[in-house]
């Protein structure tokens, strides 16, 4: 950022501090009471809602994705005249423009000043978009995926040294459901759902979508999970990554892969069923083999008055069956699967419950939660395999926002041009996740702390949020021979960090 911008950026600000201090001036009710409004058209100037998009364009040219995504699936004899990176593109961006679905790439063709912020004559339109799709077979699918992972690849090798410390890959299932009745491919879940069970393979420090596979709706969670972690694990190591762990729910616990992820030097935390057979090694374990648990509580400068829980009220006033957990232990024991030619440690959680109904107490029920790993006891104790499995929860909220970015949706007819609008789609939420790993701290120990804070924002921002800060920005778009102007025509403190990424994407990559 030059010395004008940045003056420019702080006097703005200290108007907006100015403006929306309650201590300032004197003010009338009510406050929004606006004048009467006029519209006028714009002779020659330009103006796009998502000014954001500016720094989206320049992370993707930074990482040569569009080389990537052209060498990996060459799916046209012919450009006539959008080649294989513009569809993609095509798609992501619209996604990332504030757009939910295929149709309204419709709006954007017929935006002039948003092509002229792609720098494009035109862009596909919907039903080109979707032939598109249905171009793809299973290989294509997966070598875009790997398309997107050496750009990944870029983006990773710039990253301190200790970003390389672990990798933690995480797998899951998730339903996308359907009204259609004629789409390929679908199946109805124990749910009585209709649609898709895509799975989802993520890195838990940076929230990527390392993998996704699209699956009809009645097959189970951990199918094809193998293939999908191995192909994981070899680009972490690609990467560089010194130790790599596996984390998953007892869908994921597949046996038969243990021996051959540990001996490769892969360490893995999963969920195991509370089989009758490990209920009653729990149940037989020695008094002294339990250690309480003890949960570790957020610390607060100012502590806060806990709020009435009015769930429980309600289910206390109906009369409902009310569980209150009363206290939690852990032991450990060694067990060999079936499968498997070794033994590995089972860490057992031990829940005991009080049932109560108008708040008298029936009985008590004691549950069992089993977790396998392979790290012996010295260096990852039982309370820290508990804690590393609870953590695989965080996964929920990175499927949770791959549907609010609507990535993980089925518009098209049929399981696998479904799976590549997915995997296209996803790449909006991976660009975002680019965004902020390309922030690299530096400078004075202030703004290195600060650089740090903006980055962690970033990679925890939601999509929506993402959206609404960085990339909605209004901006006048000005073409010169030479170079693309993007000219914001407001300012909010999120603008500060949009010409943070903007500078740091311009900086020298790292070999």
């Amino acid at each position: 950022m030059n010395v004008k911008l940045r003056r420019q950026c702080r006097r703005r600000k200290r108007r907006l501090l100015r403006r929306i201090d309650k201590h300032e001036g004197e003010f009338r009710t009510p406050m929004i009471k606006p004048p009467r409004a006029n519209y006028q058209l714009a002779e020659r100037q330009q103006a796009v809602a998502c000014g954001g998009l500016g720094m989206i364009m320049e992370l993707i040219q930074k990482t040569g994705l569009r080389r990537q995504i052209n060498r990996a699936v060459p799916l046209f004899k012919l450009y006539a005249p959008y080649d294989e990176a513009d569809h993609v593109l095509n798609i992501a961006l619209n996604l990332l423009a504030g757009g939910t679905c295929l149709e309204h790439l419709e709006l954007r063709r017929n935006d002039e000043a948003y092509l002229d912020a792609l720098g494009a004559p035109r862009i596909p339109d919907p039903t080109t978009a979707g032939d598109f799709c249905r171009r793809f077979d299973y290989v294509n699918v997966l070598f875009l995926m790997q398309a997107i992972n050496r750009s990944r690849r870029i983006v990773w090798k710039q990253q301190d040294e200790e970003f390389f410390a672990q990798a933690t890959i995480e797998a899951d299932g998730t339903m996308v459901e359907t009204r259609g009745e004629k789409k390929q491919g679908i199946g109805m879940n124990y749910k009585g759902q209709w649609g898709y069970h895509p799975l989802v393979v993520t890195l838990a420090e940076t929230r990527e979508v390392l993998y996704l596979a699209n699956r009809s709706g009645n097959r189970p969670s951990h199918e094809d999970a193998a293939f999908y972690l191995d192909l994981a694990i070899d680009e972490c190591r690609r990467a560089g990554f010194r130790k790599i762990v596996l984390r998953g729910d007892t869908d994921f616990a597949l046996t038969e892969n243990f021996d051959r992820w540990d001996q490769s030097g892969v360490e893995f935390v999963f969920g195991l069923d509370a089989m009758p057979n490990l209920v009653e090694r729990a149940e037989s374990l020695e008094k002294a083999a339990w250690t309480p648990l003890r949960r570790k509580r957020r610390r607060s400068d100012k502590p806060r008055a806990k709020r009435p829980n009015h769930k429980e009220h309600f289910v206390e006033a109906k009369g409902y069956r009310n569980l209150k957990l009363r206290s939690e232990s852990y032991a450990e024991f060694d067990y060999r699967p079936a499968k498997c030619s070794q033994s590995y440690r089972v860490v057992v959680l031990r829940k005991t419950i009080d049932v109560e109904r108008h708040q008298q107490r029936l009985f008590d029920e004691v549950r069992y939660f089993f977790y396998i790993t392979g790290v012996p006891r010295s260096r990852l104790p039982a309370r820290r395999v508990i804690a590393d499995a609870n953590k695989r929860c965080d996964q929920e909220n990175t499927i949770s926002q791959l549907k609010a970015s609507h990535a993980l949706a089925a518009p098209l007819d049929n399981l696998v041009s479904n799976w590549a609008y997915m995997v296209i789609a996803s790449l909006a939420w991976t660009l975002k996740v680019w965004s902020g790993l390309m922030i690299r701290p530096g400078g004075r120990n202030t703004q290195r702390v600060e650089q740090a804070s903006v980055r962690r924002r970033v990679l925890r921002m939601e999509f929506a949020t993402f959206l609404n800060a960085l990339m909605q920005i209004p901006a006048q778009v000005v073409r010169s021979s030479r170079r693309l102007i993007y000219r914001l025509l407001s300012y909010r403190p999120s603008v500060d960090v949009l010409l943070l990424i903007h500078q740091q994407i311009h900086r020298p990559l790292r070999c």
